[in-house]
């Protein structure tokens, strides 16, 4: 190996390090902190309730879609000076937002902020690839960039909190402001400049088509998740999976792709993307019950249930930044699978709550599954940027996010499609008599809903209903804990056997 190859980071780049996880942090953070303000907004904007929906979702669905283009022009432009212009025009959107005056003044401000967000992500974990060619101290530098985006989203709803005791609900975005004047400031001293020398034209077509696809499926999972089947959903995850199939025979035909598929033909990159993938499968299914069970069953606030979040938070920014260092005594892979257990256990934990007691059984549960499955995205991530070549990582780090992204959304919608099948099956079987036809229709569709019935019922028919919901929300919640679980060690074994394999002896993609 060259001297270049084994060079280790110094000073210069540590402190580089702790600049551009500042960026992801607050991209983490973006993603939460509007859901303590949606009361104070819906009272000042009066959006109706779709453009409410909208003033919540568009940053998610815009940030995912647009990171395949983001990351592949960070390799075309320049990955230091595509970040600092994602900055900037995250901070002037954050302005935008923060002074918004109509409903769909503030849906125009979080559509930029989605896509001036997409440009944060590949564009860190690419400069991580350029900045630690020491593969020890690489995986710690994945890790702390992944501990990030956890603290960013335990962050969130807290200094949220904080700031709409005291001021109006805009002034949750201006905490963007003095994290990217410090990225502005620091990032052209101490943060590398990288591009790939030979890149070609960017190809808009393909940009605006590999969008189209990304946004139409997880729109389509959302309302899966939301909704239930239907031709809707279905009809929207088609229309964006044929996309994607015209996307990708598309960079088949041209000579300057914009996504180099060169990069799946790598086992241990397909691989490592696949486990990666299922475990923000399993993860993102599990935190959607885990907040539902807090609030609406045991009846925390939105604050207290935040802070009930934190211990899980910390355990995956634990189980982050010890995943390197576990792998230096032991191999990646065995890291990875013990983790996995540990994440299997505290899933089966969960599943033993019940719908009048279980904190500590929930906390002690995501604890574990948080510190167990950290290993996996870290070391994962870890191997994808180790195998691609370095002026294909903006590409290779796209990929990763929008895959987790799509990942994410689809446990989603699996699991809490599976939650609420249940839900609904027992509220069928259980539902109290008495309660007036259209009532009792809102009460066996969803939680929420029985509560805001049973607050408007009869001191006992209420408390029946209570009763019954909650114990039907916490079968659900047992039953998809129980998949998590299985399917948990399913990822395990996939990663001692197919990961195992090709990170064993597969060589580092060519450009």
């Amino acid at each position: 190996m060259s001297a270049l190859g084994t060079r280790r980071a110094g000073r210069r780049e540590w402190v580089g390090l702790a600049v551009i996880a500042l960026p992801c942090l607050l991209y983490a953070m973006d993603l939460t902190v509007l859901n303590l303000a949606v009361p104070q907004l819906s009272a000042d904007l009066q959006p109706t309730s779709s453009q409410l929906l909208w003033i919540v979702d568009i940053y998610g669905f815009l940030a995912a879609g647009s990171l395949v283009t983001m990351g592949t022009l960070g390799d075309r432009v320049g990955r230091r000076k595509l970040l600092l212009i994602g900055a900037a025009a995250f901070g002037a959107a954050s302005v935008l937002a923060a002074f918004s005056t109509t409903p769909e003044m503030l849906i125009a401000a979080r559509a930029l902020l989605g896509v001036a967000g997409a440009t944060l992500a590949p564009s860190t974990l690419s400069l991580i690839r350029n900045m630690f060619l020491d593969p020890g101290q690489r995986q710690v530098a994945i890790g702390v960039w992944v501990a990030s985006f956890s603290a960013g989203a335990a962050a969130g709803p807290l200094l949220g909190g904080l700031l709409l005791e005291r001021f109006w609900w805009g002034s949750v975005f201006l905490i963007a402001l003095p994290v990217m004047a410090l990225l502005l400031t620091l990032g052209p001293v101490l943060l590398p400049e990288f591009r790939d020398p030979d890149a070609g034209r960017l190809d808009p077509a393909s940009a605006a088509m590999s969008l189209v696809a990304v946004l139409a499926v997880i729109y389509g999972l959302k309302e899966l998740a939301q909704d239930g089947p239907g031709w809707g959903p279905g009809l929207s995850i088609a229309a964006g999976l044929g996309v994607g199939l015209a996307f990708v025979a598309r960079q088949r035909r041209l000579a300057d792709p914009l996504l180099d598929l060169s990069l799946f033909a790598n086992r241990a990159f397909s691989a490592a993307l696949a486990t990666n993938t299922l475990d923000f499968f399993v993860s993102f299914g599990a935190l959607l019950f885990t907040a539902q069970y807090l609030q609406l069953v045991l009846g925390l606030s939105p604050l207290e249930a935040g802070l009930w979040l934190l211990p899980s938070s910390a355990g995956l920014i634990a189980g982050s930044t010890l995943a390197p260092l576990l792998a230096r005594r032991a191999k990646a892979w065995v890291v990875m699978v013990a983790g996995l257990v540990l994440g299997a256990a505290g899933f089966a934990l969960v599943t033993q709550v019940t719908s009048t007691s279980g904190l500590a059984l929930l906390v002690t549960g995501s604890v574990a599954f948080s510190v167990g499955l950290a290993p996996l995205t870290t070391l994962a991530t870890d191997l994808m940027l180790g195998v691609a070549p370095p002026e294909r990582a903006g590409a290779a780090s796209a990929i990763a996010e929008t895959t987790s992204e799509l990942g994410g959304a689809l446990g989603i919608a699996v699991l809490g499609s599976l939650g609420t099948a249940v839900y609904r099956g027992r509220m069928a079987e259980d539902l109290p008599a008495g309660i007036p036809g259209e009532a009792a229709e809102v009460a066996r569709d969803t939680l929420g809903g029985a509560l805001t019935v049973a607050g408007q019922l009869p001191a006992e028919l209420g408390a029946a209903l209570l009763e019954t919901s909650r114990a039907a929300f916490t079968s659900g919640l047992q039953l998809a804990f129980a998949a998590a679980a299985a399917l948990t060690v399913g990822i395990a074994v996939l990663v001692a056997t197919v990961l195992r394999r090709a990170a064993g002896g597969e060589p580092p993609v060519r450009a």
